[in-house]
């Protein structure tokens, strides 16, 4: 077998070596016709080639088109947190804006403050604030947004305070109902589901006429909460069990879940 490959080779050189040999015209000749016995599979050939390099380009173009959406895609989501950032901010700006604007025209000594953590077995119940005895905050004093009453003071430290929320049914207010006058206790009955804080006002005398939309505001008997703190405002009025008082079910105007700074009111007035 291998020396029939031998031979083959030998006869193919040979056949070569005659073609190179003769004579010029008939040489042009032969030449020409392998040529053209040849020319279709060159064709073949060269387009197969072609197609292929095409190909390749167009996977290569298209692995750059990939990682160039990817990139762009990256970069949207990227600018589309920094907006999101950006408007967080600056509501942040403006609430807090908001609140200095109040504390700087209230008549009362306000100690302004931020919310730093919230009671995680009763989101609605309590608040603790980055301030505390340094800055003159104790037990048992009033806690007020721009909006209204939120709560009490009910434990201090040198830097924190914990503050016991409207909505708790262990805080209670001495309240009144303006204009009519009638006066009676408002307690924490937790949030509705649609997270308002809700409290009820009980031991209404029950000959006062009194009317759905009214404001409550603090009576401030007690000594713990000044006197004229909006509270919320009157839902229904109904007679209680006993037929001896009225209660009134009050929807607190401050949105005790989502206060972020709030005030402390100090005993006394604000220096003019």
């Amino acid at each position: 077998m291998r020396e029939r490959g031998i031979v083959t080779w030998l006869v193919l050189a040979a056949v070569l070596l005659a073609l190179l040999n003769l004579p010029g015209p008939v040489s042009r000749r032969t030449k020409s016709a392998l040529r053209d016995a040849v020319a279709p599979l060159q064709e073949l050939a060269t387009r197969s080639w072609r197609k292929l390099v095409e190909g390749a380009r167009t996977v290569r173009g298209f692995g750059g088109l990939v990682r160039e959406h990817q990139a762009m895609s990256a970069e949207m989501i990227h600018l589309r947190n920094r907006v999101q950032e950006l408007r967080a901010l600056e509501w942040e700006n403006q609430e807090l804006r908001r609140q200095l604007d109040y504390g700087r025209s209230a008549e009362r000594h306000l100690v302004p403050c931020e919310v730093i953590a919230r009671d995680m077995t009763g989101w609605w119940h309590t608040l603790r604030l980055n301030k505390g005895a340094d800055h003159g905050i104790g037990p048992d004093m009033a806690v007020v947004t721009q909006d209204g009453l939120i709560g009490r003071t009910i434990e201090a430290s040198p830097k924190t305070a914990d503050v016991l929320l409207i909505s708790d049914p262990l805080c209670r207010v001495s309240a009144r109902i303006a204009p009519a006058g009638a006066f009676g206790i408002v307690e924490g009955t937790g949030p509705s589901p649609a997270g308002q804080a809700i409290c009820r006002m009980q031991f209404i005398n029950r000959n006062q006429p009194l009317q759905a939309g009214s404001p409550v505001v603090t009576a401030g008997l007690g000594g713990v909460f000044p006197p004229g703190l909006l509270i919320g405002y009157v839902e229904k009025v109904e007679v209680d069990e006993g037929g001896l008082y009225q209660r009134a079910s009050v929807v607190a105007q401050a949105d005790v879940g989502a206060a972020t700074y709030v005030f402390v009111v100090l005993p006394g007035k604000a220096a003019p």
